[in-house]
């Protein structure tokens, strides 16, 4: 199958409206897993998205603790020709000896260093495509001595782009003084909005891709997700905590998300394929990171990177934000002042 591609900022990529999101990949026992996944079913997940059309996977050395890269490394090694783009993150170190305790934010150039060897060996490849920061750092280095070594691995060429996750503007404007960002990857969903407030915008007028993460938000926004299955989820499963599935949370989004049916009727597609159609519907996003731990729960989304919401679809679905009092951030997709088509 051929996908829609948009170019990832101005870094020269074009990558398709979706992507393949490894976090669950990664399996249980760490701070932040979505509970035991059999890395066959992975596995399985991946060349489905692949033979779907998607062009590139999102993983990230934390998730499962090297796990999930170690498992797109066996993916990648099946395919050898053509493979995939590959997109990782760094940044997060965590304790071997304790896995369940939440990894150190840590962008300090040696630690960087040694990580992106690592992802290097589990992964199986000689260069990364889009290296992200995961999060600010929180040991004290400055933001333009951890960005400079971004811009180092690039000209050493172990990544071939560089990117941040989950940054502001004003972090953002510090990391672009040194050396352009290639691309932000913000949490984004009809539920998490705010990053149309401010960070998009800004990566739409400096030439940033924009990947953003949950747009699902965590499997919230689909058909089949009820109350009941909280209490299903695995007990090492960092769904139990969140909260947008706390009350009184919980009722505003599900009440969001039941608004989705008619118009998922009306294009004859899913729920998830309209949630993941909005994100990509506004001004400077280049592309959805979607996950799945199925190849079934891919066919549940994949139509989101051909669906057009009409401008009818966009306001019906502003107004149920509203209405629900669901989430923050606009609700107004803003006008294209530019195509993102590649």
């Amino acid at each position: 199958m051929t996908l829609p591609t948009r170019p990832l900022g101005s870094s020269g990529i074009a990558i398709t409206k979706v992507g393949f999101g490894a976090w669950a990949v990664g399996g249980g026992d760490w701070a932040f897993s979505w509970g035991p996944q059999d890395d066959a079913q992975s596995l399985a997940a991946m060349r489905h998205a692949l033979e779907c059309g998607i062009n590139w996977i999102d993983t990230a050395a934390v998730y499962g603790l090297g796990h999930s890269e170690e498992v797109v490394g066996r993916l990648l090694r099946e395919i050898r020709a053509d493979r995939p783009l590959v997109f990782t993150k760094g940044g997060l170190v965590w304790d071997p000896e304790d896995r369940r305790a939440e990894p150190r934010r840590n962008l300090q150039p040696a630690s960087i260093r040694v990580e992106v060897e690592r992802s290097l060996r589990r992964l199986g490849i000689e260069r990364i495509d889009l290296y992200q920061y995961h999060w600010p750092d929180e040991t004290g280095v400055t933001l333009e001595d951890a960005w400079s070594e971004m811009g180092r691995l690039i000209e050493q060429g172990k990544i071939r782009a560089g990117g941040v996750s989950n940054f502001d503007v004003p972090q953002l404007e510090r990391c672009e003084a040194v050396r352009h960002v290639d691309s932000l990857q913000p949490p984004f969903s009809l539920i998490h909005r705010q990053a149309a407030a401010a960070e998009i915008p800004w990566c739409a007028e400096h030439g940033t891709g924009v990947i953003v993460y949950s747009p699902m938000q965590s499997g919230l926004l689909t058909d089949r997700f009820d109350r009941g299955r909280i209490g299903r989820f695995a007990l090492d499963d960092w769904r139990r905590r969140a909260p947008e599935l706390q009350e009184p949370r919980l009722s505003r989004n599900l009440a969001l998300r039941d608004a989705l049916r008619p118009i998922a009727a009306r294009h004859e597609t899913s729920v998830a394929a309209v949630a993941v159609a909005w994100t990509l519907a506004w001004p400077g996003v280049s592309g959805a990171i979607v996950g799945a731990r199925s190849a079934e729960q891919v066919d549940g989304w994949i139509g989101g990177a051909a669906l057009t919401l009409s401008a009818e679809d966009l306001a019906e679905i502003a107004a149920a934000a509203q209405r629900t009092g669901a989430g923050t951030g606009p609700t107004a997709v803003a006008p294209s002042r530019k195509t993102l088509t590649a």
